[in-house]
């Protein structure tokens, strides 16, 4: 499956619970084909006393969820959109949405 976000990316959720909501990627898991967005997918992680929680008890953590269910965000837009590869005359290659707007650049010329 092709790996059309990066984490900084904002994304819009077009499946589950957080339908329709745009937040930003924190990490990109490729392996696994997942993503851990900002907000998104949150669960209750127990935790025992230790020196980073001297209290113990409940954290909220952001589990990931399948790259399939993210849109990367048009600038233009403010809308999720699908994604194709343009590589210009210096040979840059760019993620480009389909109306032609830029996402951002992969690659920069050697």
């Amino acid at each position: 499956m092709a790996k059309n976000v990066k984490k900084g990316d904002m994304v819009e959720i077009i499946a589950g619970a957080s339908k329709g909501t745009t937040a930003k990627v924190m990490k990109v898991i490729p392996s696994k084909d997942k993503v851990i967005v900002e907000g998104i997918n949150r669960r209750f992680k127990h935790v025992k006393p230790s020196r980073k929680y001297p209290q113990g008890g409940r954290i909220q953590v952001e589990e990931p969820i399948h790259i399939s269910n993210v849109l990367p965000v048009n600038p233009k837009s403010s809308a999720g959109t699908r994604v194709r590869y343009v590589s210009d005359s210096k040979g840059v290659k760019k993620r480009v949405a389909l109306d032609g707007s830029e996402i951002g650049i992969l690659r920069k010329a050697k």
